[in-house]
């Protein structure tokens, strides 16, 4: 289960930006976490409860899910993607170029 190992990567990042700006509590932690990212958002949820310390202590995890999207390089067709292979729904063309939903990021942190 590597969504343990991006909690405990997610609260690590976090815990270091609260302390360099002099905060004392993290209450939030905002991501993006795309469609194509190979995440298990539910799984990544249980396991940044389980992880939480420190400033973070009781931090509420907030995640934006990017979904896939990519445009065809044969056709130009833009299409949204479920997984990181596919043929273009409009020509059957195979060289899709991926636009959007690759996303493991922290956004923002809301911090006393």
């Amino acid at each position: 289960m590597h969504e343990m190992s991006i909690a405990m990567s997610i609260l690590d990042i976090a815990d270091e930006q609260a302390r360099a700006a002099g905060a004392r509590v993290i209450n939030r932690i905002e991501m993006d976490v795309g469609g194509l990212a190979g995440i298990e958002v539910e799984s990544l949820r249980f396991c940044f409860t389980a992880a939480r310390r420190g400033l973070a202590a009781d931090a509420e995890l907030v995640i934006n899910e990017i979904p896939g999207r990519a445009r065809c390089a044969e056709c130009e067709a833009e299409c949204m993607l479920e997984m990181p292979m596919a043929l273009c729904p409009a020509c059957g063309g195979l060289a899709l170029e991926i636009l959007q939903g690759r996303e493991l990021r922290v956004r923002a942190l809301n911090v006393d």
